[in-house]
């Protein structure tokens, strides 16, 4: 059942599932992008963020799957591994429009404060995919949208 909002291949109607772009101030800064799915926040990290423009592909590394609960987290991580700052930069709902994050290639729809729309994900190598925002009515010619809207959704705050 590609292409069915809501719907999943099984024909049963899917449960709404959340994503959310941290901003995430670490050795790097970078966005980490999640995506809720079978109990988990399956999560890259996209070093220049997303892009509503079309004809920009964002590089996304694949990280390890985090808990859902940290989907809420937005302050500062003290010592270790990520250490840095972190802010809810957008969040909301998707839904898979073609595939899943199981697949090589995925589309999905967005419903955030800042990212909506149609987006697609596709593995090219091991530890490379591709993030792409798609050509429709949410689409933005030269947006910078992370430089543009650089606060978080949940607290006004900016990194740093």
């Amino acid at each position: 059942m590609a292409g069915l909002p809501g719907v999943r291949r099984d024909g049963e109607r899917a449960a709404e599932l959340k994503f959310v772009v941290q901003l995430h101030d670490a050795t790097t800064l970078h966005y980490d992008f999640r995506l809720e799915w079978r109990g988990v926040l399956v999560s890259w990290a996209v070093p220049k963020g997303p892009s509503l423009d079309p004809a920009v592909k964002r590089l996304a590394v694949p990280v390890d799957d985090h808990p859902l609960a940290w989907g809420d987290f937005e302050g500062r991580i003290g010592a270790g591994y990520g250490k840095g700052g972190v802010i809810i930069w957008d969040e909301g709902t998707w839904e898979p429009l073609d595939g899943t994050p199981d697949d090589e290639h995925f589309s999905f729809a967005l419903h955030g404060h800042k990212l909506t729309g149609g987006f697609a994900l596709t593995k090219t190598g091991a530890k490379r995919w591709l993030l792409v925002k798609m050509a429709d009515a949410d689409a933005r010619r030269g947006s910078d949208v992370g430089a543009e809207r650089p606060e978080s959704v949940r607290s006004g705050r900016t990194i740093g």
